[in-house]
């Protein structure tokens, strides 16, 4: 299967910006790569939205090259048209207004999420065979990855047990019943593995309507908001966290595998 529509390959340079072309060698020259043989990592960014269903189907056919030894590991930063995403643990009552938006069963765990225009989607296909088989260390880094791009932008993200995603707390909103800061979930995180190699992902709220998530209870959490970037009062763009992520990936991702294939 080919790209999907619309898609940029960040490994050629010729589509690459300058700064990106630094980010590539940073990728290239770490000695980690011989040592643990890995190859460099693929990313692609779609300049349009993404149909989920050619989302998934490239996916699938991807990860299971790359489980074959016949593709690269790839990160594929895209936005979708505004629908909503079925986890394996979704609960029926939790889709509010299920007319509002096509739904689509995901495969992934979790329960459902929008996703839509202005909303940066990650999809992260990591070879876990080379990079250790350890499924929480691997959310760990997904979480990890986000609150470091958003630090980037002065953001503090967070993570609480028993709530899935990255959390932003509000000053600026009145105090929950208990006296506490209120907190927005700002970043969601599925995930899926197929022979140790992962797909699906993390999606970042930068600009989407924030009206749309409310046609489902977003991952079965009641009592807490949604938020984003520009909702936060940061003028931030697509391409800004783009070059977040892109940075910080080799410092969660490549740091954290070069300390744990070290003699």
């Amino acid at each position: 299967m080919g790209p999907a529509r619309g898609v940029r390959d960040l490994t050629n340079r010729s589509s690459l910006r300058p700064e990106s072309v630094m980010w590539q060698g940073i990728l290239t020259l770490g000695k980690v790569f011989r040592r643990v043989r890995l190859k460099m990592v693929e990313w692609r960014v779609s300049d349009s939205p993404v149909p989920y269903h050619e989302a998934l189907a490239f996916m699938e056919d991807r990860v299971a090259k790359i489980a074959a030894g016949e593709a690269e590991e790839m990160i594929w930063l895209l936005e979708h048209p505004p629908l909503y995403t079925a986890g394996t643990s979704a609960k029926r009552e939790d889709l509010v207004d299920p007319d509002r938006f096509p739904v689509f069963e995901a495969g992934r765990g979790g329960q459902y999420t929008y996703h839509g225009p202005g909303q940066r989607v990650a999809y992260v296909m990591l070879d876990l065979n080379k990079r250790g088989r350890d499924v929480r260390c691997f959310v760990r880094q997904l979480e990890d990855w986000v609150i470091a791009a958003l630090d980037e932008f002065n953001v503090k993200g967070e993570i609480r047990d028993g709530r899935v995603g990255v959390w932003v707390q509000r000053p600026d909103k009145p105090k929950a019943a208990d006296g506490s800061l209120r907190e927005d979930k700002i970043a969601a995180i599925g995930v899926k593995l197929r022979k140790w190699v992962s797909f699906h992902g993390i999606s970042i709220n930068v600009e989407p309507d924030l009206s749309h998530f409310e046609g489902i209870v977003p991952c079965g959490i009641r009592d807490h908001g949604v938020t984003s970037l520009v909702d936060l009062g940061l003028p931030v763009e697509m391409a800004d966290l783009d070059l977040a992520l892109r940075a910080t990936f080799c410092r969660i991702f490549v740091s954290k595998l070069n300390a744990t294939s070290e003699v």
